[in-house]
């Protein structure tokens, strides 16, 4: 097992927001995360790549089957995790290409996902929303991970683009060994993804975890989260 999160309990600002959440992903599967607004998802993310502002108050995070719960960012980045943001910052006077040879470990034929016309400019300013998404996976593509966590980078996206950025993960990344938490609120890049899990987050709690992506959909389509409630607890 790569990465195995066991009863995890999170407080930020005084509040528990993570409730005992249970989650297992093996090498190269890609697995979806899905919830509504301030369900804690993306709590869950920064939780699983150290952000100090959120406090795990009980459970384990393991990796690689080595307890990280309370290693630093940093050091779990060294160990092969990433994260990619849902809305990445501009950075005037760092050019794109400048902060590549800083970052690399892994050489990238930037041609094949279409990034070589960014690498002379400043770091996705004046970037379209796709452009900042192509950004992004160079970046982590850079960094040759094990693990990385996309968190609602679907948001704002196009159907063509959505395919494209599905179509790059899982030729660079999955093909290679890599594992894919993907959160997203309505899931649309999924169809494209085909997920091995779907996993959905209500109030803290993953309630749900289920192989049929187009089942949890559909369901969440319908209902808007109401019915997932009623699901049983399959997570873990």
């Amino acid at each position: 097992m790569l990465l195995r999160v066991k009863n995890l309990k999170v407080r930020a600002e005084g509040k528990e927001v993570l409730k005992g959440v249970d989650f297992e992903i093996e090498k190269g599967q890609i697995q979806a995360l899905l919830g509504p607004n301030g369900s804690g998802k993306s709590v869950f993310a920064q939780t699983i790549l150290g952000n100090t502002k959120y406090k795990v108050r009980e459970g384990k995070i393991l990796f690689l089957g080595k307890n990280i719960t309370k290693l630093s960012s940093e050091k779990r980045v060294k160990l092969g995790m990433a994260l990619v943001w849902q809305a990445p910052p501009a950075i005037k006077g760092v050019k794109f290409s400048d902060l590549l040879e800083k970052i690399s470990k892994k050489k990238i034929e930037t041609e094949k996902i279409g990034a070589s016309s960014l690498l002379e400019r400043e770091l996705n300013v004046g970037f379209s929303g796709g452009e900042k998404k192509i950004s992004e996976l160079l970046q982590v593509l850079s960094l040759n991970p094990r693990f990385v966590i996309f968190d609602e980078i679907d948001s704002g996206l196009d159907i063509k683009s959505l395919e494209k950025v599905a179509k790059i993960i899982k030729k660079e990344l999955v093909k290679n060994g890599v594992s894919i938490l993907f959160i997203t609120h309505w899931g649309r890049i999924l169809k494209f993804l085909k997920p091995d899990f779907v996993n959905v987050m209500v109030e803290g709690r993953i309630i749900c975890k289920e192989k049929d992506y187009k089942k949890v959909l559909r369901t969440i389509k319908k209902y808007n989260y109401e019915k997932c409630k009623e699901c049983p607890f399959l997570a873990g």
